[in-house]
């Protein structure tokens, strides 16, 4: 279990959840801090999918992997985190190590100095592939299970903080709809949304999200600019 430490506090646009009785801030940038721990918590980054996309003759522009690093860099800044979790699926493919260039390495390695950094395994890049810090399939901190994909089920005060679902939430403002990104949670899973520039979303109404919370709901909590709207899932759609 990682020691317990003092940590900055919340940054008025975070907000406040607890996951098995852990408080956790929801950025509105999709990242998650835990706070007893000063973990910072990412998923889903999918680093170098535009290079993929090139190597397949759809182009997009080159720059996925600078921007959500540098948006990952200005969370370390703020939260000052003893260990940073990529919670899978933080290449796009296996052989995107190979595409990274030096500029990239070298925010890698500026995000990892002096801190801990483990990537959890996806199944994008389910093996190790050598940019620094740690490789592990998952990680228990105090009965929480981070990893990558959603577990079948939970045992009574367990929890869980996952990814790989990309949820996203539409709901209806001023006669529109409007689609965002989201956290989805019960108080014992959450489902973290995508960090990654280039990453796509599923509704939290589909059965593959709504399906792991069961006729008790969840709570959906909206990346906006500079914060996030908590809504029920029945006001989401």
């Amino acid at each position: 279990m990682l020691a317990r430490a003092e940590s900055p506090p919340a940054p008025p646009c975070a907000a406040v959840e607890a996951i098995c009785g852990r408080e956790a801030l929801l950025d509105p940038s999709g990242a998650l801090f835990l706070v007893e721990e000063r973990a910072l918590v990412v998923a889903d980054m999918h680093l170098e999918k535009g290079s993929a996309f090139a190597r397949r003759g759809q182009m997009l522009p080159p720059y996925d992997t600078a921007e959500t690093l540098a948006r990952l860099a200005t969370l370390v800044a703020r939260f000052g985190p003893r260990l940073i979790v990529a919670l899978g699926d933080s290449l796009h493919d296996r052989w995107g190590a190979e595409r990274i260039g030096a500029e990239a390495r070298a925010a890698l390695a500026a995000l990892q100095a002096g801190r801990d950094f483990l990537w959890i395994a996806g199944n994008h890049d389910p093996e190790p592939h050598g940019l620094g810090g740690a490789c592990a399939p998952g990680l228990d901190i105090g009965g929480v299970r981070l990893r990558h994909e959603p577990g079948t089920g939970l045992t009574s005060g367990a929890g869980e903080i996952c990814g790989h679902l990309h949820p996203v939430a539409r709901v209806a403002r001023r006669g529109r709809a409007l689609r965002r990104r989201c956290f989805v949670t019960d108080g014992a899973r959450m489902v973290l949304p995508a960090f990654g520039a280039y990453a796509g979303g599923l509704e939290v109404s589909a059965p593959a999200i709504a399906g792991l919370f069961g006729r008790a709901g969840f709570t959906a909590h909206l990346l906006g600019e500079g914060r996030t709207y908590r809504l029920t899932s029945d006001a989401c759609f």
